[in-house]
């Protein structure tokens, strides 16, 4: 890189300290700096960010392209203070797609293998011997077949379980049963016990996971969702597990986070909650990731992950 870039980071509540000083070690000629509320910054060639406030926008009329240190850019997106005409550029698994196979996979095998009503079992001092179960009789179906659910999809396949996956329009994923558009859901629904959320959050995707689409399923289902929060409808969800039409669900993300302690789902024992934990920013990989995005941009060059804002993705 022969130029002399700025780039600015922005990520509020975000120890910005090991970001800079790896930032610095991989393009030493680039003036990098932390943003903050009080000013006095010069403008960016370049933005690196999580959730910033509208007002960072504001101090930077000069960017060439903002970075996101995530995969949903749904966040950045709501704020009408993001500039128009600026490239928005999304992570490219960063290290993710590793973390969110293992606890896919895991929450799938834990269905599977009945551990969920093992556990209950011992909750309620009962020794009861259970039958071995065939991973034929769970099929998974993945909803998204981007840069994580694929890896998924594949990480499900060989870990023996009939997989389809379902996207907004159809992919090829050697071992999968591919299906894609609203044409297709339908039977793509009809053939899946463990529904997988993975999903990028859209006007169109959101609020996704309700009772209609519950019904669809086969019967006895469970749900894994690592999307977004605002995909599913937490009631729809309650009473669907009432209703037996889903046993069990596995929650990673929720509507608002923290979860509240008077929230519904933390009495109900067969909803899994974790804290939003499934497969975090990998600094080491989404470092090299946009530094080498910004070198190709200042040569001129085409990068991937642009997001399509008609999409939303």
């Amino acid at each position: 890189m022969t130029g002399r870039p700025r780039i600015v980071f922005c990520a509020p509540g975000a120890r910005a300290e090991p970001w800079l000083r790896g930032l610095g070690d991989a393009l030493p000629s680039a003036t990098i700096e932390a943003w903050t509320e009080h000013g006095g910054h010069e403008p960016a060639d370049y933005a690196i960010v999580w959730t910033p406030p509208d007002t960072f926008y504001a101090a930077q009329p000069q960017l060439k392209a903002i970075f996101n240190l995530g995969a949903g850019v749904d966040g950045l997106l709501r704020s009408s203070a993001l500039p128009a005409h600026v490239p928005l550029i999304r992570l490219e698994d960063a290290g993710m797609a590793p973390l969110m196979a293992e606890y896919v996979v895991q929450a799938a095998v834990r269905y599977a293998r009945e551990f969920d009503l093992m556990e209950a079992d011992r909750r309620a001092g009962k020794w009861v011997a259970r039958r071995p179960t065939e991973r034929a009789e769970y099929p998974v179906g993945v909803m998204g077949a981007g840069a994580l659910g694929t890896p998924v999809a594949q990480a499900l396949v060989a870990n023996d379980f009939p997989v389809s996956s379902w996207s907004r329009s159809p992919k090829r994923i050697d071992g999968v049963r591919c299906f894609g558009g609203s044409d297709e859901l339908d039977a793509f629904l009809g053939a899946t016990r463990i529904l997988v959320c993975l999903l990028p959050l859209t006007p169109e995707t959101e609020n996704i996971l309700d009772r209609r689409l519950f019904d669809r399923l086969m019967p006895k289902a469970y749900l894994i969702n690592v999307a977004r929060g605002r995909h599913l409808v937490d009631a729809d969800l309650l009473a669907a597990i009432a209703g037996e039409r889903i046993v069990g669900a596995t929650l990673d993300v929720f509507r608002e986070e923290p979860l509240p302690a008077t929230h519904p789902f933390w009495a109900e024992p067969r909803v899994t909650i974790t804290p939003h934990c499934s497969a975090l920013t990998q600094r080491k990989a989404t470092l090299s990731q946009i530094v080498e995005k910004i070198a190709r941009l200042e040569r001129g060059e085409v990068v991937t992950g642009v997001v399509d804002r008609g999409r939303g993705y």
